[in-house]
């Protein structure tokens, strides 16, 4: 029976795991084919897919370490080694970007022979195993909500791409023939400038987690909604929610009647906290200032 109740970084790691061995795979059947079939796209596609198997890697650390427990210098957890993981990713993949356009123009000003046609055949069944590895990523990526396990997902989609503009090259090479060898080229270099697109989209949301940015304005409703739905709260007036890793930490300033007790403010607080713990999934804290309720006159 499978077990439903994984941490979310247990899952990213077991997601990488297998994403590192098909990659392994492909490094070598790719390296191969294209040294035997006179390709150089398909030599790069191979040197992009290594890169994948790095990050990879690094992500599978980045996981590692935000499972980890709050200890006394860690208070709030690991938890942002995931982003930072996320932000490493998102780097290799413009480096990756770069490397690919360096070797491209260097490919197109070499003469050399036509790709042999099996190499197309390889291609193809790169393309859908590398589609299909990126499509089930992304699914477990937004399942725990990981922009690392995301931008993983988007390694596999580039190294897709990439195989997609060898695929094409290579097609115009050979049948256009003698004076088209450089096809695969250029069509590489196209592929890496959608790469670098692919790697700032998946840059800007890492950096904002790390830099405490506000997360979606969704939840930070839904708190507001629960809170003020529990009795004796009269106004929920601050409401500052962050993401830590896979759980959010929630700053919430709420009002009550002047006159209650201190004992029974406390009390509210605690129903607010308890019911945002068990109300919404991935809170992994609540801080809960009370306040004495103004009403503002009209």
């Amino acid at each position: 029976m499978q077990n439903t109740d994984l941490h979310p970084s247990v899952k990213g790691m077991r997601t990488t795991a297998i994403g590192i061995g098909i990659s392994i795979v492909l490094v070598f059947a790719k390296f191969i084919s294209g040294y035997i079939g006179h390709s150089y796209a398909l030599i790069a596609d191979a040197s992009e897919t290594s890169a994948d198997v790095l990050s990879s890697l690094l992500l599978w650390i980045g996981l590692r370490i935000s499972m980890k427990p709050a200890d006394k210098e860690h208070p709030y957890g690991h938890g942002k080694a995931e982003p930072l993981a996320a932000i490493v990713i998102s780097l290799f993949l413009l480096a990756t970007a770069v490397w690919i356009a360096w070797h491209a123009i260097e490919f197109i000003r070499t003469p050399h022979q036509l790709p042999r046609r099996f190499t197309l055949g390889i291609l193809l069944i790169v393309i859908l195993i590398k589609e299909g590895m990126f499509r089930y990523v992304l699914r477990i990526g937004k399942e725990i909500n990981s922009q690392a396990v995301k931008a993983d997902a988007w390694h596999h989609r580039s190294d897709a791409i990439t195989s997609v503009a060898a695929f094409v090259g290579i097609l115009v090479a050979i049948l256009m023939g003698r004076g088209y060898e450089s096809a695969d080229d250029w069509a590489a270099l196209i592929a890496s400038g959608i790469i670098v697109y692919n790697a700032i989209h998946l840059l800007r949301p890492a950096l904002d987690e790390v830099m405490d940015a506000a997360p979606s304005g969704e939840i930070v409703r839904k708190v507001r909604q629960v809170a003020a739905g529990i009795s004796g709260v009269d106004l929920v007036e601050k409401c500052y929610v962050r993401k830590m890793g896979f759980d959010y930490y929630v700053d919430l300033h709420i009002q009550v009647n002047p006159d209650l007790s201190v004992s029974r403010g406390h009390q509210i607080a605690h129903d607010v906290k308890d019911s945002l713990l068990q109300t919404i999934p991935g809170i992994k804290d609540v801080l809960i200032h009370v306040e004495p309720y103004a009403k503002v006159p009209h």
